[in-house]
């Protein structure tokens, strides 16, 4: 059997030529035989058979040449080679018969004495030799894989969609990977018991421990990258009672070429307890919102600007800049994205220019090497994504996080505005609503000046606020798994403290919506869904670590620290929100008209206030510029240095 296979397998396009030119040459005489019932008279049949397999044996070695039949690896054939062959074999009996017709009453050819049927029953028994040939070769893979199928870790595949199937053949085609399929589930109630590519679909989700037990399973893996964060969260914990470890494949939004890999599986993350419906995003839009165009990313090294910069470069813009302040990061995300554009561009040019990446090293503070970099690059978009973030350490570092979030947002306002940049989009927080922190409160004031500059200039210059990302630098993530890691315990402020979730991918898939959408002078919100507990998030890491909370890892409670809130908020008084043409995206279309006044003598002030390290007039310049900023009883001390000032009555210091 396996030599048999053996043979079936070494079989190449060459050979597939030369066999099909012998059986088209033969395949005439065997209509004919059929045709008459087997009494075959080759003295009256004869030249005209003979003329007729010349004149279809070339016909259809042409058309299965020039259609690319034999540039096909027949070893892995599908659905839709078997497809090809069907529609070639029908076209080539309706040239044949073309032919036949035309040939059939020409004097030299002895065409007369052959039925007219003949045509049409070797087409059909060409698809039936050229279809079971090739369908023989794989097969005899098939077989092959079996024969070799070495010992390995017996997976059970949760779900038989696209994905699932997909993931099975991978692991049958390659077994050296140390994956072998033994089983199936899906909720489905009409594919129960059925199989698909020899493996049974096994029974619905809860059958899960049972099919372990007996199919003696070592590992199973979620295929379901369209499930929701609910689904993921009962299938670990299915797994988890029935005592056998779980993997998943990535979810859609990090699916990029729809290929499924067996180095695509993973472990279960925290990101995958807390998948949302996918986005419906508006491909055609964005598409042609970034094509050709020049796109600045500031902060481009991190975790949203290079997520930006990575969904970006697919719609082919024609030059990227990626400009931050670390070295590092901003080389990474370059050569990532130069590996990114020669992936996409090798697997069938788009039709437009390979995008060119250019990196530069800068500090958003700094006019001049600004001018210096916008004079080069004179790009048409910008996205805004550099700013300090960090909550606790802006409370201790109030002129950083004011030199940083508001004069270098200020620095490329002004930029953008004079180099005629059409639109500018600046990322934002939901710490800036009724901000209670440093961090927040500089970013609300970043929004407001966006807002100035949208109303002075007419440009679609807009702000989009979300909540927090899971996995980005500075995040609790990182930090409860570092404390994971060290046996814990892992310390939460609060145990009734909420915050807004969402992955990087799906915050970055609405800000490129929102950004289509905008008109100018808009702050976009996003629908970030629930909020969480911080303390469930510690408690799912704890287990999808492999442990268990309260016996080997503790929780301990620190206290809400400078600048935190119980809860964030997505909107602000006097803001009037409305949907918009996408659901997961709110709009303040208002915004541009809550604009301070003296708002530049307020800034001008703040800026001078930041260079002196003046901590008091900082927070009471900000009061007067954000009314609902909340400076935890520091009131009092500053009202002694400014006393009841209007915001016109206070100048440079």
């Amino acid at each position: 059997m396996n030599t048999i296979a053996g043979f079936f397998t070494s079989l190449r396009n060459r050979h597939f030529f030369i066999l099909d030119g012998f059986a088209f040459l033969c395949i005439p005489v065997l209509a004919l035989a059929i045709r008459m019932d087997g009494d075959v008279n080759f003295s009256r049949f004869g030249p005209g058979l003979f003329s007729v397999s010349i004149t279809f044996t070339v016909l259809k070695l042409s058309l299965f040449y020039f259609s690319g039949m034999y540039q096909r690896y027949w070893r892995y054939a599908s659905i839709d080679e078997v497809a090809l062959i069907g529609i070639l074999a029908g076209f080539a009996a309706v040239l044949q018969t073309i032919a036949f017709i035309l040939l059939y009453h020409v004097q030299f050819l002895p065409f007369s004495d052959i039925p007219r049927s003949i045509p049409i029953l070797d087409g059909i028994l060409s698809f039936l030799y050229v279809g079971g040939i090739r369908m023989t070769m794989r097969l005899a893979e098939r077989s092959k894989e079996r024969l070799s199928r070495p010992e390995g870790i017996r997976t059970l595949v949760v779900g038989a969609g696209k994905a699932g199937l997909s993931l099975v053949s991978e692991m049958q085609r390659n077994p050296e990977h140390g994956y072998i399929p033994v089983g199936l589930i899906d909720d489905d109630s009409k594919k129960q018991k059925l199989q698909i590519r020899g493996i049974t679909i096994e029974g619905h989700r809860y059958k899960i421990p049972e099919v372990v037990q007996r199919l003696r399973i070592n590992k199973v893996v979620i295929a379901m990258p369209t499930a929701s964060g609910r689904d993921i969260r009962e299938l670990h914990e299915i797994c988890r009672i029935a005592g056998v470890p779980v993997s998943t494949l990535p979810s859609i939004f990090e699916i990029i070429n729809g290929q499924i890999k067996l180095d695509s599986i993973r472990d279960v993350s925290i990101d995958d307890l807390l998948r949302r419906d996918p986005i419906k995003t508006n491909i055609n839009k964005v598409s042609e919102f970034i094509r050709d165009k020049k796109v600045l990313v500031t902060g481009a090294g991190g975790s949203i600007g290079s997520e930006i910069c990575r969904q970006i470069v697919k719609f082919s813009p024609s030059e990227i800049a990626l400009l931050g302040h670390g070295e590092n990061t901003v080389f990474d995300i370059q050569q990532e994205l130069l590996k990114m554009i020669r992936v996409y561009h090798n697997n069938g040019d788009n039709g437009h220019a390979k995008p060119e990446v250019k990196a530069f090293i800068a500090d958003i503070r700094s006019e001049s090497r600004l001018k210096i970099i916008f004079d080069k690059f004179k790009p048409d978009i910008i996205f805004h994504s550099a700013a300090h973030k960090h909550v606790p350490l802006m409370e201790d570092n109030l002129a950083e996080a004011i030199s940083n979030n508001v004069y270098g947002t200020k620095n490329l306002l002004f930029l953008a505005s004079r180099y005629n940049v059409e639109h500018f989009v600046n990322i934002s927080t939901d710490k800036a609503v009724n901000p209670a922190s440093m961090m927040g409160v500089s970013k609300r004031v970043s929004e407001i000046l966006v807002m100035q500059t949208a109303k002075r200039t007419g440009k679609k210059y807009v702000c989009v606020r979300f909540g927090n990302v899971l996995g980005s630098s500075g995040s609790v993530i990182p930090t409860f798994k570092r404390q994971i890691s060290h046996g814990g315990p892992v310390t939460v402020t609060h145990p009734e403290v909420k915050r807004y979730f969402m992955t990087i991918p799906e915050a970055v898939q609405l800000v490129l919506q929102a950004s289509v959408i905008g008109k100018g002078g808009e702050i976009f919100v996003l629908d970030m869904g629930q909020p969480m507990k911080i303390e469930d998030l510690a408690k799912d890491l704890i287990r999808l670590s492999g442990l268990e909370y309260g016996r080997d890892i503790h929780i301990e409670y620190t206290g809400l620290r400078p600048g935190e809130k119980l809860f964030e908020e997505l909107f602000i008084s006097g803001e009037e929100y409305a949907p918009t043409e996408h659901e997961k995206v709110l709009i303040a279309c208002n915004a541009s008209q809550i604009v301070p006044d003296g708002l530049d003598d307020y800034i001008e002030s703040l800026f001078i206030a930041a260079r002196r390290n003046n901590e008091i007039a900082i927070k009471e310049i900000l009061h007067h510029l954000v009314p609902e900023y909340r400076l935890f009883g520091a009131n009092s001390e500053v009202l002694t240095e400014y006393g009841e000032q209007t915001p016109k009555e206070i100048r440079p210091i």
